[in-house]
């Protein structure tokens, strides 16, 4: 199971192509929002608790100055994902993107592009599928999408 937070319901947009991908390579999820500055109580509970629920990646998404993801990362054992979110109170997303980059050492958070939730769920997916076969071979038939879809593309514009 990954759990995909974040840090206001104007996150879901970005964040529900997190879950889109995940559910189609039948990874459970569990979502909810979980404010770093206005629910701290939470996010600890959230943090420290997770991988007692079967939660085995949390993928965090959060805007301005993103706290969630390192948050999260500093009191969780599991890996987290971070995904910057352009939020209307962000400067271009810069803030978001370097409040979860700029981890300190000792505190990891992998770090997907502005936006990016489909990455930080294929992510999810691969770190998954690194001990659970069924879902490594989902990845791999993905993969393989990919590449057709390149081949067939090239195909038509190729001249």
């Amino acid at each position: 199971m990954v759990g995909i937070i974040m840090g206001s319901d104007s996150d879901l947009p970005i964040m529900q192509e997190a879950i889109e991908i995940l559910e189609s390579f039948d990874i459970a999820v569990e979502v909810d929002i979980v404010s770093a500055h206005r629910t701290p109580e939470k996010l600890f509970d959230y943090a420290n608790n997770a991988h007692k629920r079967g939660v085995q990646v949390i993928i965090a998404g959060a805007g301005g100055a993103a706290h969630l993801p390192g948050m999260v990362a500093s009191m969780s054992p599991l890996p987290v994902i971070g995904v910057p979110v352009k939020s209307r109170n962000s400067i271009d997303g810069w803030d978001s993107v370097l409040s979860i980059l700029q981890m300190p050492g000792g505190v990891p958070v992998a770090t997907v592009a502005l936006d990016g939730a489909k990455n930080a769920g294929i992510l999810a997916a691969q770190i998954i599928g690194a001990s659970d076969k069924c879902v490594l071979d989902k990845i791999v038939a993905y993969k393989e999408g990919l590449k057709l879809k390149v081949e067939q593309a090239s195909k038509r514009v190729k001249k």
